[in-house]
């Protein structure tokens, strides 16, 4: 603002509008430029008195002067200039101008953060829906495009008895759907940083030889052409890396600068967590299988003068396996049955189902008794390793079937803290056998009572687990099938075979059910024939 020299009114005026932060130009009613001060002069060199705005080389300015606007907003010389017009005195105004580049910044920045909050906030809501792993892994390359990359796979190895070769899913923008396939060993070793990811090791984005993008061609979609930037991460979890994650973005697009990479080996990191415990979730799914396969109730044997039949329906949930049990052995005068239900779910209620079971098979040769039989069965439980540490127990139904000459059957029943068998006579009567007893391995000093109940042609022993009357459902979804319905779906049902009625209550009980879960459900129906 150098010049002849001004009236002091006018010095002061010009030394006030140089210690503004903010660029002030004046213009004239003709659009040339009449005064700039020093924050003007630093931010808009190209203005200077006397120049014209049309045209001006600033051409925003130029633009909002020619289309009569009151701001623009623009990139000059790297910095975010914002400008805002105001009219003065003849037809003159002037131009307020700020550099808002820092505070542009600072709100970028909090929309960033915010946007890599929202992102991860919807990446963890979305991966843990699913403990399916086919469902895991293509949440895991979906979310990520296009957020973060054009293109995203993740290396895997298949849960066994797949093959040890990696496997591979992709998403990339523009496909409808995940796509898969088979990397092999070769193609995962030529890709750099691969093997390292998939030994858990963090790698940097680089620059690559065009003959090592040949080989992580394989996995890119057809057409895509050489990416611009790959980063691949590590998706850690507890048990050592669930997979690597390789996201790759086009030519056209920024590389990934720190923050991006931080972002995408969070994401990596929880996807290898939800990728890690869906695998955990499949295996304990087909361990309880496996479990629940080996303890299905078997084939019942064909007894002269008896007829049976059996009822199982296994927990809805396959990883709370049961304990819901029958046997039936055949004996010279009849067989002898057992039906019980042990404690708890899981791996540790099949084991103890398994070694009731196998106890009794063995047991069973030395003694046919039921009360004497069920206090054997409880010592030898108590007697197993580990048995005071594992406080386990079952409740337990022994019976023996013995024919009578009349063609019925006398029917003694040993009981240990189980649900007490009914009776429902021919005439449609239904009979409690009252057998009591405490659960079978839960006390050394536990007592066992039995009862003798004798069966006429055309009445039936029903033996059940708490499975049925506790199913819960009906209008509330909350109340239990309970057993004022069992006895009046067993005296409606008197005169029908063991396998009609047994039929008849397992209906009725999915129909209370209508879907709910439920816990295992076991009968046991003996009649003479």
């Amino acid at each position: 603002m150098a010049g002849a020299a001004l009236p002091a009114d006018d010095r002061l005026a010009r030394e006030l509008l140089d210690g503004l932060a903010e660029a002030v130009v004046t213009i004239d009613p003709a659009g040339v430029v009449t005064l700039v001060n020093a924050m003007a002069a630093e931010l808009l060199p190209e203005l200077t008195p006397g120049v014209g705005l049309a045209g001006c080389r600033v051409p925003a300015l130029a633009e909002a002067a020619r289309d009569g606007a009151d701001t623009f907003e623009t990139e000059h010389h790297g910095r975010r200039l914002r400008g805002l017009r105001r009219e003065l005195a003849g037809d003159r105004c002037a131009w307020y101008v700020r550099d808002v580049t820092e505070e542009q910044a600072r709100t970028d920045a909090l929309l960033a953060e915010r946007s890599r909050t929202a992102f991860l906030a919807r990446a963890g809501s979305r991966l843990g829906l699913s403990l399916h792993r086919e469902q895991t892994l293509r949440t895991a390359v979906t979310l990520p495009v296009p957020y973060l990359a054009d293109v995203a796979v993740v290396v895997h190895r298949p849960p066994p008895p797949a093959e040890d070769e990696p496997h591979w899913i992709r998403c990339a923008d523009g496909e409808s759907t995940p796509v898969t396939g088979v990397a092999g060993w070769r193609t995962a070793e030529s890709v750099p940083g691969l093997v390292e990811a998939l030994e858990g090791d963090l790698t940097e984005p680089s620059p690559w030889l065009d003959a090592e993008l040949a080989d992580l061609a394989e996995v890119l979609p057809a057409g895509f052409g050489r990416p611009g930037t790959v980063l691949i991460s590590p998706m850690p979890s507890a048990g050592g890396p669930a997979g690597a994650l390789i996201l790759a973005r086009r030519p056209d697009r920024a590389g990934f600068d720190q923050r991006e990479i931080a972002l995408a080996r969070e994401f990596a990191g929880r996807a290898g967590a939800a990728l890690a415990a869906a695998e955990l979730y499949g295996e304990q799914t087909h361990l309880a299988r496996v479990l629940q396969n080996s303890l299905l109730p078997p084939k019942l044997p064909h007894l002269d003068g008896v007829t049976l039949a059996g009822g199982y329906r296994a927990a809805g949930d396959s990883l709370r396996i049961g304990g819901d049990f029958y046997d039936l052995f055949p004996t010279p005068t009849g067989g002898l049955f057992a039906l019980g239900d042990v404690c708890g779910k899981g791996v540790g209620a099949a084991v103890l189902t398994g070694r009731v079971r196998q106890s009794l098979q063995t047991l069973r040769l030395v003694e046919q008794r039921p009360r004497e039989l069920i206090a054997l069965l409880n010592r030898a439980l108590l007697d197993a390793p580990g048995a005071a540490a594992r406080a386990q127990f079952t409740t337990l139904l022994l019976g023996t079937l013995d024919r009578q000459p009349d063609g019925g059957l006398l029917v003694r029943v040993a009981g240990g803290g189980h649900p007490a068998p009914l009776v429902i006579r021919a005439g449609g009567g239904i009979d409690v056998v009252r057998v009591g007893g405490m659960p079978v391995g839960a006390l050394t000093a536990a007592r066992f009572a039995e009862a003798e109940v004798r069966l006429a042609p055309g009445d039936l022993l029903l033996a059940y687990t708490d499975g049925v009357t506790e199913a819960r459902g009906g209008p509330t979804e909350l109340a239990m099938f309970g057993d004022d319905r069992l006895r009046q779906a067993l005296a409606s049902g008197a005169g029908l075979p063991p396998a009609a009625l047994v039929d008849r209550v397992l209906q009725l009980v999915d129909e209370w059910l209508d879907g709910q879960p439920h816990d295992d459900i076991a009968m046991l129906a003996v009649a003479a024939s």
